[in-house]
């Protein structure tokens, strides 16, 4: 069975050939080099760029564990985010390139996780919860007030990024970059009504939390006492779940693809990088109580009550 450092080294690999595959289609095909690269010179950037990122791949693959592997993933992954970056101002600024944009920022977060197992064997994602983002159990206060007006007011901090600023400028980048793709007729009203049902749970659950909970749901005010009332009864995770699906229907609203991408990618991060942590914690401090309650109550489907039986 392979151990991570395998798999870094076989992310690296793959990286080398589908550069290798891009390259050889930007000097066959017009289309595919006006896709990914627009005006921009092919020879020019070729001869940064296949040192760089082809071949500074291919040798953190093949140098096994050794210092020069670690420096070539280290050289490819530089280049890689900044590549990234620049292409996308360029798409910005001129509306092309737009498909070489998507894929130098996928290739870029491959290498950075790549890079980070070659180099220390492990994907830090402990890092997510240092700082202000730290597990810290909430103030015990006698009344829930303080914790319920905190907790709103976190909501409305959240929701107003993560809702109401990111994905308009999504929106427009997806335009600026020629990646708009049309939708089928009514997902408009379909979007308002998912939203206003998952910003329903979302308000639900944080009430619950912060009322029951003796905390709030952030990690630098956490709960003092576990919560399995309201929707903690059918689901673990309602207030994530509410997120994700307030994600996706603000794509629908807004007609952006790209909007609903991001969506998608929180439930990946939130799902395995924090997840994870947060459960941890939460077995520290609650124990047996916890894990009875996490085999008893799924994380993303709900588990509804049976009936009872009638004697």
């Amino acid at each position: 069975m392979w151990g991570l450092v395998q798999w870094g080294r076989a992310y690296f690999a793959l990286q080398a050939v589908a550069g290798c595959l891009w390259w050889t289609a930007v000097f066959l095909s017009p289309a595919v080099r006006r896709a990914t690269l627009g005006d921009l010179d092919s020879v020019l950037v070729a001869a940064f760029d296949v040192p760089l990122f082809v071949i500074a791949s291919a040798a953190a693959a093949l140098c096994g564990r050794t210092a020069a592997a670690r420096i070539a993933a280290v050289v490819s992954t530089a280049w890689t985010v900044a590549v990234a970056v620049a292409l996308a101002a360029y798409a910005t600024v001129t509306t092309q390139a737009g498909l070489g944009v998507m894929a130098m920022m996928a290739a870029a977060g491959g290498s950075v996780a790549a890079l980070c197992i070659l180099v220390q064997g492990y994907i830090p994602t402990e890092w997510i919860i240092r700082g202000p983002f730290a597990f810290r159990p909430a103030r015990s206060r006698r009344n829930p007030g303080f914790h319920m007006a905190r907790t709103f007011g976190q909501i409305v901090a959240f929701w107003g990024f993560f809702l109401g600023l990111v994905p308009p400028c999504l929106a427009f980048l997806e335009q600026r970059w020629g990646l708009a793709l049309g939708f089928p007729p009514g997902t408009m009203p379909v979007g308002i009504a998912i939203l206003v049902l998952a910003s329903a749970l979302g308000i639900w659950s944080a009430a619950v939390m912060s009322t029951l909970g003796d905390g709030t749901p952030l990690p630098s005010a956490m709960p003092n006492r576990l919560v399995i009332a309201g929707p903690y009864r059918w689901i673990r995770n309602p207030m994530a779940v509410a997120g994700i699906a307030q994600g996706a229907a603000v794509g629908l609203i807004l007609q952006s693809w790209l909007v609903v991408g991001y969506a998608v990618l929180g439930s990946l991060v939130w799902n395995y990088a924090v997840r994870p942590l947060e459960e941890a914690d939460l077995m520290e401090r609650f124990g047996d109580d916890f894990r009875q309650y996490r085999r008893a109550v799924r994380c993303w489907i709900p588990r509804l009550p049976r009936a009872r039986r009638a004697p």
